[in-house]
């Protein structure tokens, strides 16, 4: 990432996600996946989640988005906390954008109404929401596709569909579950370029994990995730 990214040239500022001594297992306790996770990231940083699968990683940003809830511990989202109901659907529609390795757009309905649809959450105009849409799938090369049904895409038109859906109420925080990891070598890096572009020019702090560690070491900080710990954070 640049060097002089909003993050870096803050300096140290109170956290925007705060994760403190978070546990969470599955099965009535059978299935151990998160033990004792404890970090802080800052706004406008990039963070890259890595491990190897069954680490934590993608539960871990379940819980930051509101999708799931610790054990125990506490995780804080912009000063609230994404595990109750109200705030997290606040967060999901105003503030928190996710994008996942499978994109989960709704196949039968176009481009454009699968990313209308958290504007419609959120309450957005109309109007508003068309220009947003226009503006986003201009910048992703995705204005000659709006109106084709999500089956008819590429993988790689795809996934930059569902990143514009992530962006539509422009969040301030963007988590990425596996963004590339459906897509061969090159649409990877094309996407990938694309998503550290999207996020710099609209001051957006991601948390992403990734298998690739070329690609993870292109953020601020790169996270090791091993047995549902968190190793030593490194910042690059």
């Amino acid at each position: 990432m640049n060097s002089h990214s909003p993050a870096r040239l803050a300096g140290i500022h109170a956290p925007v996600i705060s994760v403190d001594d978070v546990w969470k297992s599955y099965d009535q306790g059978a299935i151990q996946v998160l033990n004792g996770v404890s970090f802080g990231l800052a706004a406008g940083e990039t963070t890259a989640l890595c491990g190897p699968s069954g680490c934590g990683k993608s539960t871990l940003l379940h819980l930051l988005g509101g999708l799931d809830e610790p054990d125990r511990g506490r995780v804080l989202v912009n000063g609230q906390n994404p595990s109750d109901r109200r705030t997290s659907l606040k967060l999901l529609r105003h503030e928190v954008g996710f994008v996942f390795q499978l994109h989960n757009l709704i196949p039968d309905l176009t481009l454009e109404e699968n990313c209308l649809i958290p504007a419609v959450a959120a309450g957005t105009p109309r109007e508003k929401a068309r220009a947003r849409l226009l503006h986003l799938t201009e910048r992703t090369g995705l204005s000659h596709r709006l109106n084709q049904r999500i089956q008819k895409l590429s993988g790689g038109e795809r996934q930059r569909t569902a990143l514009c859906r992530a962006l539509m109420n422009s969040p301030r925080i963007l988590l990425a579950d596996e963004p590339t990891g459906s897509l061969d070598e090159r649409t990877s890096r094309q996407i990938f370029e694309l998503l550290l572009e999207l996020v710099e020019t609209e001051h957006i702090t991601l948390v992403m994990a990734t298998h690739d560690q070329s690609l993870a070491r292109r953020c601020d900080r790169l996270v090791e995730m091993r047995d549902g710990r968190i190793c030593e954070p490194a910042m690059l």
